[in-house]
């Protein structure tokens, strides 16, 4: 018997404050609800100094790994204001043909360079409905720049 595989979900997105934190915890909620193998760069760490050249190889090396074997990128963006982390991710997953949804948290702008190469542009309120095996294309009709 043939056992599908949980679709494999890299939740990629800042995490340096209050506001950016309840919007990872609650997509985190949201793909682990609906049966999604979620990984959350925020719950993973290595066993080294924090801000050491150990940690940031370590954490560059386990981020990039759990990118490589991801179905689906799902982006928290912020327009204008936004991770360079969070972009280097979905720049990687580009290149390497991982979709990469764009869940706009805030619709004020964005950068062309993510809305064009992104699988599809969703709001943070379409994340519990949006369809992750067909991947319907959500063009941005904010302010591009």
């Amino acid at each position: 018997m043939d056992v599908e595989r949980m679709k494999r979900v890299y939740l990629a997105g800042p995490f340096f404050n209050e506001t950016e934190v309840a919007n990872v915890e609650y997509a985190e909620r949201v793909l682990t609800e609906r049966g999604f193998d979620v990984f959350s760069p925020r719950h993973h760490t290595v066993d080294a100094e924090v801000g050491s050249v150990e940690w940031a190889h370590g954490i560059f090396e386990m981020d990039r790994s759990n990118l490589d074997t991801a179905d689906v990128i799902v982006m928290l963006y912020y327009g204008n204001y936004s991770d360079t982390g969070t972009a280097w991710e979905c720049g990687y997953a580009y290149a390497k043909g991982i979709p990469v949804v764009l869940v706009h948290v805030d619709d004020k702008d964005s950068n062309l360079m993510l809305h064009v190469g992104c699988a599809s542009n969703i709001s943070l309120g379409d994340l519990p409905a949006y369809d992750f095996d067909t991947l319907p294309r959500h063009e941005f009709e904010g302010k591009m720049f």
